[in-house]
């Protein structure tokens, strides 16, 4: 069964950093693009950044600067380093999976991913 398994969400005070992990399991996603995306209460989920198998990254305005996408040795784990965190950052973190080309063609457009963790919860105050 296909699964995608994040952690290292939590609470952290403004201008903190966090480290987001997720694990891929059921399947070799070591073929396929991963990504981050978030959602906010009462927003739309958004993309964060995304990692293809050749290692393109695209990173998305609000964490462009701030963070740090990296995958493991076997491709199968997917990493976001984020600094410098803002209350703006509170959302639920989501791990995602798609084809490669998919991430060429559409980058972090959530709408286009079909495979999805149940996501890890970043609460940012001060």
């Amino acid at each position: 069964q296909v699964h995608l398994e994040e952690s290292g969400g939590g609470s952290v005070q403004s201008g903190g950093s966090l480290t987001l992990s997720c694990a891929a399991s059921g399947y070799d996603a070591s073929n396929e693009c991963l990504g981050w995306f978030r959602q906010a209460p009462g927003k739309e989920r958004e993309g964060v950044a995304t990692m293809d198998t050749d290692g393109v990254v695209h990173y998305a305005d609000a964490l462009k600067e701030r963070a740090i996408i990296s995958r493991g040795n076997t491709k199968n784990t997917l990493t976001l380093q984020m600094n410098n965190l803002e209350p703006a950052d509170s959302a639920m973190y989501y791990c995602a999976a798609e084809e490669d080309a998919v991430c060429i063609a559409y980058g972090y457009d959530a709408s286009f991913f079909a495979t999805w963790g149940q996501g890890t919860q970043v609460i940012v105050s001060g």
